[in-house]
């Protein structure tokens, strides 16, 4: 059972996420990478998403979801850094894989740095592995993502999980 209560966006949350994203980006900062190219700014944008799911009330933590290659694709993961480490990114990993299941979907997937703790490996023990074949919208997603600059700020890698089984949490 999760201690955090994980819903979906309502207008007025769409709000707390820019600055809960910059905060977020200032982790990277911090470890040596970046600058990061700058984040969704605007509120309005945050609402084009297929889904959006936030944490707290006021909100401190949210995902995006958008479908991809016929799949639901975790765009963000955004937990503000006075909650990091107590468990709500992985509380919002988790309800986005609950959701993706409930709409049908078979497979999460998400593109990230692979080495930084707090992207790749933490991905890595909640179930998704490296992906060797992207399908061609996760391959033009990548493309992009070299021609904002990340791909010169670390080793970027494309991650999938298959829902349906059990995952260790930790």
């Amino acid at each position: 059972m999760t201690r955090f209560a994980i819903r979906p966006a309502a207008p007025a949350d769409l709000e707390w996420l820019p600055a809960i994203e910059a905060a977020a980006d200032e982790l990277f900062a911090q470890a040596g990478i970046g600058p990061l190219p700058s984040g969704t700014s605007d509120p309005a944008d945050y609402a084009e998403a297929l889904q959006v799911l936030v944490a707290g009330t006021p909100v401190y933590g949210f995902a995006t979801i958008e479908e991809v290659d016929g799949e639901a694709h975790l765009e963000q993961l955004s937990v503000h850094p006075e909650h990091a480490r107590s468990g709500v990114g992985t509380a919002l990993l988790e309800a986005v894989c609950a959701w993706a299941t409930d709409q049908g979907y078979d497979v999460v997937t998400l593109s990230t740095f692979a080495e930084v703790p707090w992207n790749g490996p933490f991905y890595a023990t909640r179930g998704f592995e490296a992906v060797d074949d992207p399908g061609p919208e996760l391959r033009a997603l990548r493309a992009n993502e070299g021609r904002l600059g990340l791909d010169a700020l670390g080793p970027r890698v494309v991650m999938r999980r298959r829902l349906g089984g059990d995952v260790m949490s930790g």
